[in-house]
């Protein structure tokens, strides 16, 4: 048998940090509340920018908008795209380029078009994962996480929306 470590547990019932540090996510567990829901990890150790965040895709390019964002090109976020008209972006990890003040662009590893003005949700860190629950959805949900599990160098920050609450476990 292989070396044994010592996992923990930690819950929210609304967005928040789950632990600060690094840390594997080795499990995670969550519960609908009869909306259609998402439940995104990121590594930061600030919370995620929310409000007032859209976007539009063309090819790989995607251009996110939200006034005075603050962010400089070279900055790495990790991002979370809601579907808009053709789809969604591609939730991950990239590197900013900088358009103007309230404006900035990062390159998808998929191409597509996305018109309208979907909802971004973005963190200055990392993009760890992404579970998303239907509208009928009121069970607990307990997807497999592979491996050692998912590495988080900073904390591990749980956005939810429309999600009664998640737990993760972890080491």
């Amino acid at each position: 048998m292989g070396m044994q470590t010592d996992v923990k547990q930690a819950h929210l019932n609304g967005s928040g940090f789950f632990v600060k540090g690094r840390n594997r996510v080795k499990g995670i567990s969550l519960v609908g509340n009869g909306s259609a829901g998402t439940l995104v990890l990121f590594d930061a150790a600030a919370a995620p920018v929310t409000a007032s965040v859209t976007y539009g895709r063309s090819g790989t390019t995607v251009t996110v908008s939200k006034t005075a964002h603050g962010l400089i090109s070279g900055n790495v976020i990790g991002i979370h795209f809601a579907n808009g008209t053709g789809g969604a972006a591609t939730d991950g990890t990239y590197t900013v380029t900088r358009i103007d003040a309230d404006s900035f662009s990062i390159t998808d590893i998929n191409s597509g078009t996305i018109t309208g003005s979907p909802a971004a949700v973005y963190a200055v860190g990392r993009w760890l994962l992404t579970y998303e629950v239907d509208s009928t959805d009121v069970f607990q949900n307990a997807p497999f996480i592979p491996g050692e599990g998912v590495l988080a160098d900073t904390a591990v920050y749980g956005y939810m929306s429309n999600i009664q609450a998640a737990q993760i476990y972890y080491g």
